[in-house]
């Protein structure tokens, strides 16, 4: 501490440090200071770390609303996802975390609870915080949020689908083609009465599609489709378990059932132990996604895999390409699924 109050590199007490006191400690310009904090890529890693030490060491934080005046860039990204409750859409996240911090960008994540005019007034504060980009899980959104999104001209990607129409950029799949090609697995395996487990009509786009999917691979065969049932919650296994037992009350009819995720699944698959049925000697069980636990249950659950951490990569990769200048082709990216057959059908 100096006779005038002030702390090694400048910065002086009971005021913020600034970035010429980060400079001052770091040994650097304040060209490289900003480099390294707003384009990492373009400093090298001692430099980078000297910065991030005295960052440290100094307690600085950055004015960002200073900067993206500036620079017209906040660096910030904004995303939105349906749920947190469950891992469905944590490796899209994670992929697209893994992607901005790579190149200096900041993520900013919201839930929607798979409501869309939450989703709207979730995009609407990102972007009303200067947000350089925004990621939407799906294709349904508020009529509204098209316009604001179009007002304020930044790069958008939407995940997980493959919409007929869409906002900008995609990086998805085919959710429909997905559980077409899943039933079509259980009809070749000798399941002749399917039933699917979901959210009602109209509830969610891709539970949806997936039944749309469903019920085309018993159409394109000649065969009826079995009994949809519906379930009020999609993100319990609660919903599974339920569903289990109305199956069982339409016995012998129904012997297989094609849930519209990995979370009903496990419900279900909880539920036949509870009961003593046999999986998939009396009932089979197949789900969607390919959740850490669906290779670990007993039985190991049969499922639709999708590339979710690849989703938010490529979403992540998109929109720093447009960010950068660059142009994006193609706009719509299908990065398909798998079908994983395990024990439990």
């Amino acid at each position: 501490m100096s006779e005038d109050g002030r702390q090694d590199g400048g910065a002086r007490r009971g005021r913020r440090p600034r970035m010429a006191d980060v400079a001052a400690r770091a040994g650097v310009s304040l060209v490289t200071v900003s480099r390294a904090l707003g384009q990492p890529q373009l400093v090298s890693p001692e430099t980078r770390q000297r910065v991030t030490a005295a960052v440290a060491e100094l307690g600085y934080l950055p004015d960002l609303v200073a900067g993206s005046l500036a620079s017209s860039q906040t660096r910030i990204v904004g995303a939105v996802v349906p749920t947190l409750a469950n891992s469905f859409f944590a490796a899209s996240v994670q992929g697209l975390s893994e992607v901005l911090d790579a190149a200096g960008y900041q993520l900013l994540l919201g839930n929607s609870g798979y409501d869309t005019r939450r989703e709207q007034s979730l995009a609407a504060a990102f972007l009303g915080r200067r947000a350089d980009g925004l990621v939407l899980t799906g294709s349904r959104h508020e009529a509204a949020l098209r316009g604001v999104i179009a007002g304020a001209g930044v790069p958008v990607v939407e995940t997980w689908e493959l919409p007929a129409e869409p906002l900008d950029m995609v990086a998805g799949f085919s959710n429909d083609a997905a559980a077409e090609a899943m039933t079509a697995g259980l009809l070749d395996w000798g399941y002749r009465r399917i039933a699917f487990v979901g959210l009602p009509d109209g509830g969610e786009s891709r539970s949806d599609q997936r039944r749309k999917g469903w019920r085309r691979a018993h159409a394109d065969r000649g065969l009826e489709a079995g009994p949809h049932i519906a379930v009020e919650d999609a993100n319990s296994p609660v919903g599974g378990e339920a569903a289990l037992e109305r199956a069982l009350a339409l016995a012998p009819a129904v012997d297989a059932l094609f849930c519209a995720n990995d979370t009903l699944a496990l419900g279900a698959i909880v539920a036949c132990q509870k009961a003593g049925v046999a999986v998939p000697g009396r009932i089979a069980v197949a789900g969607f996604g390919d959740f850490d636990l669906a290779p670990h249950l007993v039985p190991g659950l049969t499922t639709v895999r999708v590339p979710g951490g690849e989703m938010g990569e490529t979403a992540g990769r998109m929109l720093l390409d447009r960010l950068a200048g660059r142009r994006v082709e193609p706009r719509v990216v299908d990065l398909g699924f798998e079908i994983v057959r395990r024990a439990s059908a």
